[in-house]
């Protein structure tokens, strides 16, 4: 390489902002390890987001403090050198790791450490059985979407009883939960006289739990926050969510399904020997 070329290179990464620069230095180190027979591998250079999603995680820990609003898209793009699309990308990402918040009407906020509490009822207990945190909302019958029709045995136009439960910690609400409970499940419930709301809710699960638990099989995934349960969240629509799907095993048959959905920038979810789920900051602190 001549002194020309090399004073060219110089002069390229000194004009560069500090984002590609990193990212650059990087690739040529891998281009020379492979020239000179340290690795076969083709040099794969780590995605632009990626790689400012590190620079934005170390500027929140020394420039900003919780709840501080962020600065909009188009300048944080410009201080660091990157297209807005490449910027979105990175928040998102550290929005789905919990330390951003997208708040309504307020902005992105940087956000506090995830908080402990407990997720969900024991294996042997029905929902709402003593010690559930969850508050009663409404109960209505309705139709329900076709992959929860076929989990619990009706018919696709056959209408179940819905509940809607909220869960809150600390003073903000951290999941919504819809319980979908088919008419068999609670055959003496036209014999209550229950209202619509909180009070339909109670008693369609404490005829819920007349039957006999015989199990219950979970699943958690990661999903995207839908209007309903955004409102419920306090967030927008689209926000990174946690749905843990629940369903509920009586007389052989799903007696009920739940679909509980976790603020992902809030919850962080371990299961224990018990089965049970869990919230809690970080290694040292586990929920109770």
């Amino acid at each position: 390489m001549t002194k020309d070329e090399r004073g060219s290179i110089v002069a390229e990464i000194v004009q560069e902002p500090l984002i590609n620069k990193a990212l650059k230095s990087r690739l040529r180190t891998a281009i020379a390890e492979d020239r000179v027979g340290t690795t076969q591998l083709e040099p794969v250079p780590e995605p632009k987001y990626w790689h400012l999603k590190t620079v934005l995680s170390e500027a929140l820990d020394s420039e900003f403090a919780v709840g501080e609003i962020l600065p909009n898209e188009r300048d944080l793009a410009a201080r660091f050198g990157v297209a807005r699309a490449t910027l979105r990308q990175a928040l998102e990402q550290l929005e789905l790791e919990g330390r951003l918040q997208r708040r309504r009407g307020v902005g992105t906020t940087v956000a506090p450490p995830r908080m402990g509490v407990a997720v969900t009822t024991e294996r042997g207990s029905w929902p709402g059985a003593a010690g559930d945190d969850w508050q009663p909302a409404d109960s209505e019958p309705a139709v329900p979407p076709a992959d929860v029709a076929r989990a619990l045995g009706t018919a696709p136009d056959e209408p179940v009883h819905t509940v809607r439960r909220t869960r809150v910690s600390h003073g903000q609400p951290v999941a919504a939960e819809l319980l979908y409970v088919p008419a068999a499940s609670v055959p003496d419930l036209t014999a209550i006289d229950a209202p619509a709301g909180p009070a339909r809710a109670r008693a369609v699960l404490r005829e819920l739990s007349r039957l006999d638990l015989e199990g219950q099989d979970r699943a958690v995934e990661l999903g995207s926050a839908r209007a309903d349960d955004a409102k419920a969240l306090d967030r927008l629509p689209g926000a990174p969510v946690l749905v843990v799907t629940t369903r509920f095993l009586a007389a052989g048959r799903t007696a009920a399904l739940s679909m509980a959905t976790y603020r992902a920038d809030t919850c962080r979810l371990t299961f224990g020997d018990e089965g049970a789920v869990e919230i809690h900051h970080g290694p040292e602190q586990r929920a109770s």
